[in-house]
Formats: C-alpha cells, sequence, structure tokens
C-alpha cells in the first residue's frame, strides 16, 4: 500500500515536469479544460489498452499525440486534407495543437495554400486553453516522448 501511495505521488510530481519540455501550458489546467470540451469525441487510451480518459469516439484516440503525423491513427477516417497534411510529414506539436483546435478547417486551409473544410467542427478559441489541453495531453502521453 505503501509503495503504492508513493508511486502514485512520483508520477503525479512528474507529469508536470514532463509535460514542460514539450509544452507550455498547465496539464492540470489541461485535465479539467480536457474534461469539459474534448472527452464528448476523444478518449484517450494507452498502447496496453488502458483507458485513461473514457470518451466518445467521433474523434481519434489522443494517446501518444505528441510527434504523431496528423491524420495518422489507426482504425480512423481523417478529412482529405488532414491526411494530405499528414503525407507532407506534419507532426503534432504544441504549435500545431494550439491552432488547429482553434479553427481546425482555417487551419488546414492556411496550411496546405487551399480551401479545406475539416471533420471537427469544434473551435476552442482561448490559447491558454488550448496550451493547457496540450500540456495535459504531453503529460498522460508514452514517457519516451
Amino acid at each position: 500500500m505503501k509503495i503504492t501511495v508513493i508511486a502514485a505521488a512520483a508520477a503525479l510530481f512528474a507529469a508536470p515536469a514532463f509535460a514542460d519540455g514539450h509544452a507550455s501550458g498547465d496539464a492540470e489546467a489541461g485535465e479539467a479544460i480536457y474534461a469539459k470540451n474534448c472527452k464528448s469525441c476523444h478518449m484517450i487510451v494507452d498502447a496496453d489498452g488502458e483507458t485513461i480518459v473514457k470518451g466518445g469516439r467521433a474523434g481519434p484516440n489522443q494517446y501518444g499525440l505528441f510527434g504523431r503525423v496528423l491524420g495518422s491513427q489507426e482504425g480512423f477516417r481523417y478529412s482529405k486534407g488532414l491526411v494530405a497534411l499528414g503525407e507532407t510529414g506534419a507532426v503534432w506539436d504544441e504549435p500545431s495543437f494550439v491552432a488547429w483546435v482553434q479553427d481546425p478547417s482555417s487551419y488546414l486551409t492556411d496550411q496546405l495554400g487551399k480551401r479545406e473544410r475539416s471533420k471537427m467542427s469544434y473551435k476552442l478559441r482561448d490559447e491558454q486553453d488550448a496550451a493547457d489541453i496540450w500540456a495535459y495531453l504531453v503529460a498522460v502521453g508514452p514517457a519516451s516522448n
């Protein structure tokens, strides 16, 4: 019991430090924002099948998003524009994620230089909220990132 509590506490304190290396936001704040704005469409399930966040299936699993090629999650049908952008080698990082969630279709249009529509219609307008969600996703992602 004592070891489990110590391990849980260590993981809790390590997550924000890990996120700091790849994210400017607040992972703890991002967890609450994710629960309110994202989990109705997205889930977070790790590589072993363990559920981190039970959510909807309208959007792809967001586990391991950091460094993933855009539009490449197995088993999910993305918009043509997101797949095309992924084919350029574009990967998810904080700037791309923050811009994407603020206006997905505009992000695709800007990146590809032609009008594109995203399947994701939700827009998270607050840039800090987007950065906080990114920090949370990085913190709950695989430690190898």
